[in-house]
């Protein structure tokens, strides 16, 4: 019993040090990112995009569906959402692959702003330090207002102004709930999701998106259904 004790000592230690080891990568990723270019200079380049949205200007609608289904606690949390990430562990475990990250609305701001799409440790590391950098800095308003600038929907838009323009001809005040809340649902893929290239594919995911919406109580069953039946 003893000598089985000392090995689970051993493998925790073992275990321990590799932890420690990823974290301090991370955390020298991390820094190193925000010497080569400081957070509130890379929120400025951003932000002077031309076709730059700002929170004011984003309809409801779009904002609920984004968050339903990219992040349904961002309110709540303070750039990571710990229920999320043992849930994708869970899974990923399961399925004895990465097929579920856990990432927050501010987790995949702080990935496209300064870190590569590789799956690795240490990145994931980084991305959790600059979250929570940007939540001391920035309101979620903000938060949610630069994810949704730099963030890809397809066909070569990387703004959502860009993307209303360039999928439905108009201004984003002039969307429909059916346009929101298609549009909340490609950058989760934009290659298979853009109505342009997919217009079945990309009408499922919306539907994906109306039962989170559902499921989190921004839409009703009777609302979603009037919705799909406006756009017949």
């Amino acid at each position: 019993m003893k000598k089985l004790f000392k090995v689970l000592i051993f493998l925790l230690l073992i275990g321990m040090s590799i932890a420690l080891l990823f974290i301090g990568n991370g955390y020298n990723m991390y820094k190193e990112a925000i010497e080569n270019m400081p957070l509130e200079e890379k929120v400025e380049e951003i932000r002077s995009k031309e076709n730059y949205a700002e929170f004011s200007e984003l309809p409801q609608m779009y904002v609920n569906a984004v968050i339903s289904v990219e992040d349904k606690r961002f309110y709540k949390h303070n750039g990571i959402d710990i229920i999320a990430i043992g849930r994708a562990a869970i899974n990923d475990i399961k399925a004895m692959s990465y097929v579920e990250g856990g990432s927050t609305i501010t987790q995949q701001l702080a990935k496209n702003m300064y870190f590569t799409q590789e799956k690795k440790m240490e990145r994931k590391i980084a991305e959790v330090f600059m979250a929570w950098n940007i939540e001391s800095h920035y309101s979620k308003e903000d938060i949610f207002e630069l994810y949704v600038n730099n963030i890809f929907f397809g066909d070569g838009y990387y703004t959502v102004k860009e993307a209303c323009r360039g999928y439905f001809n108009k201004e984003l005040d002039e969307m429909t709930d059916y346009e929101c809340i298609l549009l909340a649902g490609i950058p989760n893929a934009p290659s298979v999701y853009a109505p342009t290239k997919n217009p079945d594919l990309a009408k499922q995911r919306q539907r994906q998106v109306m039962e989170k919406m559902i499921e989190n109580e921004y839409l009703t069953e009777d609302e979603a259904n009037e919705i799909l039946r406006q756009a017949e």
